[in-house]
């Protein structure tokens, strides 16, 4: 059957051709703008094979995978069931892998999942479901999972499979060191398979250590394979997948011999691919104004040189010899570059008053700006701007700080039962807003997939909200400048939250109205593990331009902050705002004023270093970067993007 994946990719330089292109690749991949888009292309190939086997009255035999990434396939799976009369009376599917042990009850089972996101809502037959058991006495499992093999193959075989991928480089739960002869069976889980899942999990310890997981034979006998990698997290394991040697080591590359086999990927994860990555490496390009500056600045990384030193044979025997020709001399190019990134450095985020901006990333006027500081998670605003922050307030801004979400789910159980005892010992049998004894016999008797009384979580959410007031009282911001928005999408009680809906975009542009802001600040770091910063982004999108037409808006400026898990790149810094070591210790003391999130992280990420060292490592490392170009030597830097919305 012809791919329904014929985009092609939203490239920035040309080449002889294909081959010219992707020399360095061993799997054929497209590479789409966002994961939305991607998955709608997923979803219609998957609907046209289910399709084609109805009109020839053939079951369709699909292999499918859970987490994150095939979550939008089935939204528009389960969207053509409902709108375009897609049926799944001829499916027969087979699921990938299962925790062991794992209830089918438990909402982490991928049992759960499945039904959640796609069963429950389409006209499928529960006999022609196969999840693999979490239940299987131990003593059963070897027999079980021949049993699950045997299904597959008297099912006719699968005639596609739907892959995500992990920081392994696992499929399925092949981890590495997988045979490329691995049958379905149960495996012990890699530490960092765990870490990734222990948010899901409220904890490292919760997740199970064991798995059921077809084998990599099984998924390489399917007719058709298709995975899946979203988001920067995904871009290292990618790159080693793509274009590396086939390893037991990284078992995904066994998808590299599979003659029908395509790599989804948004632009995040496709980022460290080499034509993309250094495309001048490839071939020749288009070398636009941010190409050229991200190609000098990693032949500055490359050679180990500052700008000012780089010469013509520099250029010449790293690829860049048609860029030289181009701008006539190493010496112009790298005064050109140099003024450019001398240019982004400004201690005044709020623009200098009373001087020539021509070349400064803010304006001067006017002098004192009404500014807005989103942050998605009662936290994001000191982690990723805490310097800035402080600066503004300072040099006498009107600033205010919006926090999105409540961050109740991000509160420990542990941390709330603490908090309700000490309301309880205090208050005694006096009348208050809580019920602590309520919240304390709801925590101490909670079961394992219970989700929180509302209590517990408003309860929750004002550990977030007071820890917050605390933080921007350090940093010097008046309580009444402080706003909490608790968008709904939020308020689920669990990790799954629900769509960005209208009135989450309401809430936020109510309070853009309201402020009239000349600099808007928001979160820009899409690497957030469970989306939320991505969500609340959006909001600010769509709120932005349904007040576009506003008059005040022709002076509102939208910078983006990144948070805990990156940093943007040199070449995609618009102002960096230098932090002295003063400005550096106070954004650390602002972060740890969030005692609950200090120590037993509930959404840490792939990282395990507590938020301040990582913001702190971060602007330091910014720091050193600029330092290393030749430019003025910081003790840290905060750096920020503007985007034209």
């Amino acid at each position: 059957m012809k791919s329904a994946l014929e985009i092609k990719p939203d490239i920035s330089y040309k080449s002889a051709g294909k081959f010219e292109e992707t020399r360095f690749e061993k799997i054929h991949n497209e590479i789409f703008k966002s994961s939305a888009e991607a998955s709608v292309i997923v979803a219609q190939e998957i609907a046209q094979l289910i399709r084609s086997k109805q009109e020839k009255n053939k079951s369709c035999v699909l292999g499918l995978a859970t987490g994150s990434s095939p979550i939008k396939v089935y939204e528009e799976l389960v969207r053509m069931h409902r709108e375009e009369g897609l049926s799944f009376s001829n499916v027969i599917t087979f699921n990938l892998d299962e925790y062991y042990p794992m209830t089918k009850e438990n909402n982490q089972s991928y049992h759960y999942f499945m039904h959640q996101h796609l069963f429950n809502h389409i006209d499928i037959k529960p006999e022609n479901i196969n999840i693999p058991d979490g239940t299987i006495a131990l003593d059963e499992l070897n027999q079980y999972c021949i049993d699950y093999e045997m299904n597959i193959k008297n099912a006719g075989g699968l005639d596609f499979q739907l892959l995500g991928i992990g920081r392994t480089g696992h499929v399925g739960f092949n981890e590495p060191g997988s045979h490329i002869n691995s049958g379905t069976r149960i495996i012990t889980l890699d530490h960092i398979t765990r870490v990734d899942a222990s948010s899901d999990f409220n904890g490292i310890d919760n997740v199970p250590k064991r798995a059921i997981t077809m084998g990599v034979s099984t998924i390489l006998r399917s007719k058709r394979i298709v995975l899946m990698a979203w988001g920067q997290n995904k871009a290292d394991i990618i790159k080693r997948t793509v274009q590396g040697d086939i390893s037991s080591e990284v078992p995904a590359t066994f998808l590299q011999n599979h003659p029908n086999a395509t790599f989804v990927l948004d632009q995040s994860a496709a980022a460290e691919l080499t034509r993309f990555k250094t495309p001048w490496l490839v071939g020749e390009c288009l070398w636009t104004p941010e190409l050229k500056s991200k190609a000098i600045v990693w032949l500055c990384q490359k050679t180990k040189q500052s700008i000012l030193k780089l010469t013509d044979r520099d250029y010449n025997n790293n690829g860049m010899s048609d860029l030289l020709a181009q701008e006539g001399s190493a010496y112009d190019m790298n005064i050109n570059m140099f003024n450019i990134l001398q240019h982004t450095i400004t201690g005044w985020p709020g623009g200098k008053p009373n001087t020539d901006d021509s070349f400064r990333p803010e304006r001067a006027h006017p002098a004192k700006k009404r500014v807005i500081l989103f942050s998605p998670h009662p936290d994001d605003d000191v982690i990723s701007m805490g310097g800035t922050f402080s600066k503004l307030i300072k040099q006498g801004h009107d600033v205010q700080v919006v926090y999105q979400t409540s961050g109740n789910i991000a509160v420990t159980d542990d941390e709330a039962l603490k908090f309700a005892e000490v309301g309880s010992d205090f208050i005694g049998a006096a009348v208050a807003d809580i019920n602590f004894k309520s919240v304390i016999e709801f925590l101490n008797n909670k079961s394992e997939n219970q989700i929180d009384s509302l209590e517990v979580r408003k309860l929750k959410g004002l550990i977030r909200r007071r820890e917050s007031y605390a933080a921007t009282r350090y940093i010097g911001l008046k309580d009444e400048n402080t706003h909490f928005l608790d968008l709904p999408f939020y308020e689920t009680g669990q990790v799954k939250k629900n769509p960005l809906g209208p009135e989450d975009i309401a809430i936020v542009k109510d309070i853009i109205a309201k402020i009239k802001p000349h600099q808007v600040f928001a979160a820009g770091d899409l690497a957030d593990p469970h989306g939320t910063h991505e969500v609340c982004l959006n909001a600010i999108f769509a709120a932005l331009k349904e007040l576009k037409s506003e008059p005040y808006m022709n002076d509102c400026w939208l910078w983006l902050y990144r948070g805990a898990w990156h940093e943007w790149d040199i070449h995609e810094i618009d102002m960096a705002v230098p932090l002295s070591p003063s400005e550096v210790l106070l954004k650390r003391h602002a972060i740890l004023y969030h005692q609950s999130q200090k120590d037993r992280v509930m959404f840490q990420g792939n990282d395990s270093r507590e938020f301040w060292v990582r913001a702190e490592d971060r602007n330091k490392n910014t720091a050193i970067l600029y330092d290393e170009l030749g430019l003025a030597e910081y003790e840290a830097i905060e750096a920020f993007k503007r985007f034209d919305y």
